[in-house]
C-alpha cells in the first residue's frame, strides 16, 4: 500500500539529532563481506530500504545475514553459491553492481542484471567493466552482464571518470587479485574512504586513502572483521537545511568535521552558518540567510563536483534553502542531467526560480511557500521537497515517499521528535 506525508509548514525544528550512518559506505561494505573468509559485522546500519534489499541480495546468493542488534548485522559468507543475481532486487537498487568486484574476485564469476536506482540521469557502468577488464575480467554485455575472469592481476588502472561506485568496485576486486594494483583518478568521498578502512580491518593492503590515487597490493584471501559505518554528511546536510528554512535551532551530534569542509563552506554562501564544538554542529535560530554576492556584486553559483567539492547528493536541498535566503544565487548541478528536474515542484509551492536548462537553477529569495499536494521523484529531491514543505505555510502532502524511505530512516519519527507537524499516511487505491 502506497504512503505519503502529510506535513503542516511553519514549525521550528528544536532538539538535538544523530545523524545515521552513511547509506553509501552501508551498501559496499555489505558487498565487501563477500570477499572474506569468515564472518563479518558491521556496525551503525542505517536501517532504510536500500539496505534491506543489498542484504536481500546477498541472502539470495547464500549468505547468513542476523540482525544482532538494532544498526548492527553479522554476515557469514561461507554459503555463497555462483548464480545470477536476482533481477527484481537488482531492478530496485543501483548498488547492486557493487556486488561484481566482490563476487568475481571470490569466486571468478558474476551474472548481473542491470541495476535500478534513481532516475537523475544517466548513470553510465562503462567504468566499472574497463576497470575489471584492465584486471583480467572478461565482459560480455547483452541483457544480463556476465563477467569471468579465471584470475585477477594487479594493474595500473587510470579510471575515465571519478566514478564512486567504480571506484569501489575496482578497490573490492583489486584486493584479492596477484600484485600491485595502482588506481588513479579515484574518487575520495567519505564513504569510499569508509570502504577502504573497512578492506584494511579485513586485511587488505591499501595505501592513499582519501586521495585520488590508491595503492592495494593483492592478497590470496581477507578475514572476516567488525566493520563500522561513518556518519552520513549527506544527512548532517539535510538536517542544516531544515534548521535554516524552519528557522530552528537543531544540535546535530556525531559528526566529523573532516567531511563538512564543502558543505558548510556553501551553506556560509548562503548565510547559515552553523558553529562546531567538537563532533557537535549547533545550527542557531535566526541565521542570516543573506546570500553572499561575489566581489564586484557578481550573481554567486553553486556548484556540485568530485570530492572534496560540494556533494552532487545535496544540491536539491542547496535550492530549497535558497528559495528562503535573500538574493539570487545560480546552483550548477554538473553530474546528473536530470536531478534539477524536481524543481517544477518547488515552483507549485511558490518557489521563485527558472529552469536555465537541465543543470542550471537560478533561485531568487527569499519566497513565501504555500503548502500544496507534490510527489517525490528520488530520494534527495524528495528530501528536499520535504524541506520546503516544512518551511511553507499551510498543509502539503507528498506522495511517493518511499523514495524518502530508501535513503532516510524513520525521518518522520525523528522530525516528530523534532517538533514537526508531520504524519505517515496510508493511500487506499480501488481496483
Amino acid at each position: 500500500m502506497a504512503e505519503s506525508f502529510r506535513v503542516t509548514g511553519g514549525v521550528p525544528l528544536r532538539g538535538t539529532v544523530t545523524p545515521s550512518g552513511n547509506k553509501n559506505a552501508a551498501l559496499p561494505m555489505i558487498a565487501a563481506t563477500l570477499l572474506g573468509d569468515g564472518p563479518s559485522e558491521i556496525r551503525n546500519l542505517p536501517r532504510i530500504r536500500d539496505v534491506e534489499t543489498m542484504l536481500a541480495l546477498v541472502a539470495d546468493l547464500g549468505a547468513e545475514v542476523t540482525w544482532t542488534a538494532e544498526h548492527d548485522v553479522r554476515i557469514d559468507p561461507a554459503g555463497v553459491k555462483v548464480k545470477p543475481l536476482n533481477p527484481d532486487l537488482c531492478a530496485s537498487i543501483r548498488a547492486s553492481v557493487l556486488l561484481a568486484g566482490p563476487l568475481l574476485a571470490r569466486h571468478g564469476s558474476v551474472t548481473l542484471p542491470p541495476p535500478g536506482g534513481d532516475v537523475i540521469g544517466r548513470r553510465r557502468l562503462d567504468t566499472h567493466f574497463l576497470a575489471l577488464e584492465r584486471l583480467g575480467a572478461e565482459v560480455e554485455i547483452g541483457a544480463h552482464y556476465q563477467l569471468e575472469a579465471k584470475a585477477l592481476v594487479g594493474a595500473d588502472i587510470f579510471l575515465d571518470e571519478p566514478s564512486v561506485t567504480a571506484t569501489e568496485n575496482a578497490l573490492m576486486a583489486a584486493t584479492l587479485a596477484d600484485g600491485r594494483t595502482v588506481l588513479q583518478n579515484a574518487a575520495s568521498e567519505p564513504h569510499v574512504q569508509d570502504l577502504a578502512r573497512a578492506l584494511v580491518t579485513m586485511g587488505a593492503h591499501i595505501e592513499g586513502i582519501g586521495t585520488n590515487i590508491l595503492t592495494v597490493e593483492g592478497s590470496g584471501c581477507l578475514s572476516g572483521g567488525t566493520l563500522t559505518v561513518g556518519p552520513d554528511h549527506i544527512e548532517i546536510g539535510s538536517f542544516i537545511g531544515l534548521a535554516a528554512v524552519t528557522d530552528g535551532e537543531l544540535s546535530i551530534s556525531d559528526t566529523r568535521p573532516e567531511d563538512l569542509r564543502s558543505i558548510l563552506l556553501t551553506f556560509d554562501r548562503l548565510g547559515v552558518r552553523p558553529s562546531s564544538e567538537g563532533g557537535t554542529l549547533v545550527v542557531e535560530a535566526s541565521q542570516e540567510r543573506r546570500i553572499r554576492p561575489d566581489l564586484g556584486g557578481h550573481i554567486p553559483k553553486i556548484e556540485d563536483g568530485p570530492w572534496p567539492a560540494f556533494p552532487a547528493d545535496l544540491t536539491s536541498i542547496a535550492v530549497v534553502v535558497a528559495t528562503q535566503c535573500e538574493g539570487m544565487i545560480l546552483v550548477f548541478e554538473k553530474m546528473f542531467e536530470s536531478r534539477l528536474f524536481f524543481v517544477d515542484k518547488l515552483v507549485s509551492l511558490g518557489a521563485r526560480l527558472l529552469l536555465c536548462d537541465p543543470h542550471r537553477v537560478v533561485v531568487a529569495g527569499p519566497s513565501q511557500l504555500r503548502g500544496g499536494t507534490v510527489e517525490s521523484p528520488d530520494i534527495r529531491a524528495g528530501m528536499a521537497i520535504l524541506l520546503a514543505a516544512l518551511a511553507a505555510e499551510g498543509e502539503s502532502v507528498i506522495h511517493n515517499i518511499g523514495q524518502i524511505d530508501r535513503g532516510y530512516e524513520r525521518i518522520d519519527e525523528r522530525l516528530r521528535a523534532l517538533g514537526a507537524k508531520i504524519e505517515r499516511v496510508s493511500n487506499r487505491t480501488s481496483g
